[in-house]
């Protein structure tokens, strides 16, 4: 199983990104899928996640500005962020949380993708 990030960038304070992740492999199902991120010297966070009944959790940090969605079919998540701050500023990471076609419970993660917000 692989989950394969987009690149993120850099964009200026009050501007948008968008994030996606596409999990391939020999998935049986998707339990949920989600973005964390983790700032220099500071410890992974939770950003945002959706479970197979489509429920969203978002950090309160993010919460109105940060849209998730998923795309079932394509085993794709899209993390739309909007209003970004310099605070945002971070390493993004992919996560799935599956079953494999093993009927294996696994977890899996993306390489991360930097996202630089400038004042």
């Amino acid at each position: 199983v692989q989950l394969v990030e987009s690149v993120g960038g850099l964009v200026q304070a009050g501007g948008s990104l968008r994030l996606s992740c596409v999990a391939s492999g020999n998935i049986f199902v998707i339990n949920a899928m989600g973005w964390y991120r983790q700032a220099p010297g500071k410890q992974r966070e939770l950003v945002a996640g959706i479970i197979n009944g489509g429920s969203t959790n978002y950090a309160d940090f993010v919460k109105g500005r940060f849209t998730l969605a998923r795309d079932n079919a394509k085993n794709t998540v899209y993390l739309q962020m909007n209003s970004l701050k310099p605070e945002d500023t971070a390493v993004y990471y992919c996560n799935a949380n599956l079953v494999e076609t093993t009927m294996t419970l696994s977890d899996y993660w993306g390489q991360g993708t930097q996202v630089t917000v400038s004042a």
